[in-house]
């Protein structure tokens, strides 16, 4: 059966720079979509991705993922706009990452695409009156 799963990875340093991600394809026969991606401090990565494949090749590329120290962190959480706080000013659309906020013309209302949304948060962040809210 094919499923389709969110997950954040956490690569610890000694393996951030290996083609681990390209396992994926090639060993366990699996799609993968990079919904964001970032290298911090002495190279630990942090990748959002989104994975589709046969379930049994899932759990396998998962177990190697383990073993190669990363971490991983289903993604089962969403962005929500409360649309009566929202003051459409727009500071939550500079920062996403994805895209998935806008600023839809001629009416200048910031409208989420959740679709497009990888749930990094940083909207919440960015919100002056609270509007974006983290729903699990």
């Amino acid at each position: 059966m094919e499923v389709t799963h969110r997950i954040v990875l956490r690569f610890p340093p000694a393996v951030s720079g290996k083609p681990i991600v390209y396992r994926l394809v090639r060993d366990f026969d699996l799609v993968f979509n990079i919904l964001k991606a970032t290298i911090g401090l002495e190279d630990q990565g942090l990748m959002v991705m989104e994975i589709t494949g046969e379930e049994a090749n899932y759990r396998k590329a998962t177990d190697y993922l383990s073993k190669q120290g990363v971490r991983l962190q289903p993604l089962h959480q969403d962005i929500s706009k409360d649309d009566d706080l929202c003051t459409d000013c727009g500071a939550c659309v500079g920062v996403c990452p994805s895209e998935a906020l806008r600023i839809e013309r001629p009416s200048m209302k910031v409208v989420l695409d959740p679709d497009s949304c990888v749930a990094c948060g940083e909207c919440i962040t960015a919100c002056p009156v609270r509007a974006m809210k983290l729903t699990f």
